[in-house]
């Protein structure tokens, strides 16, 4: 009882939820001075060697460590991770922290949500897709490792999928319309 799914491949409503950025700053840092300037900031070194930096806009947790790395996560898009790490710069400086250079900033992952609005067939895509894994009794959704472009994308009964390892926008809009041609191409949709 396959159908060919009723929805426009434009319309998979695909949503970022998490964009993680690592950044170097050549340079140390003191992080206890950091924690004498800031209120919004926790420091643990006996639990954790970096001190984490929040921001409410955007809401973002920046990680900051003593050599001068820092790790952004909570963004929702590119431009909003790398405005949060500017803005994190921009604070210590504006509290007396001396930041040299300009931050370099690399997007790791990207994580996105998305609805191909139509029912999968699990058991049948895992027999006839490369690079799968599915398990109903561990996990409920079906692993897929793909190749290009380099993401793992969960797929769902319900049509919802989950696709992470994207290093930009392009890549996880372009990983989630590939899945859905795939799994349009193998009649793998029903209601």
């Amino acid at each position: 009882m396959t159908q060919e799914p009723i929805v426009n491949p434009e319309d998979l409503d695909i949503n970022i939820v998490n964009v993680v950025a690592s950044v170097t700053l050549n340079q140390k840092f003191n992080l206890l001075d950091i924690v004498k300037n800031f209120r919004n900031v926790e420091y643990n070194r006996e639990r954790f060697p970096g001190l984490v930096f929040r921001l409410k806009r955007p809401k973002t947790a920046t990680l900051i460590f003593s050599t001068g790395k820092m790790v952004c996560t909570g963004a929702k898009s590119e431009k909003l991770a790398k405005s949060a790490v500017n803005k994190v710069v921009r604070e210590l400086k504006k509290n007396g922290i001396v930041v040299l250079g300009k931050p370099v900033i690399i997007i790791q992952n990207i994580v996105a949500s998305a609805n191909l609005h139509s029912k999968v067939d699990l058991e049948t895509a895992c027999d006839v897709l490369d690079n799968v894994m599915y398990e109903p009794e561990q996990f409920p959704g079906l692993i897929y490792r793909m190749a290009d472009p380099k993401t793992v994308l969960l797929v769902f009964t319900s049509g919802k999928i989950v696709c992470t390892g994207g290093k930009s926008e392009e890549i996880v809009h372009k990983s989630v319309h590939k899945l859905y041609e795939l799994l349009g191409d193998y009649d793998l949709f029903y209601n």
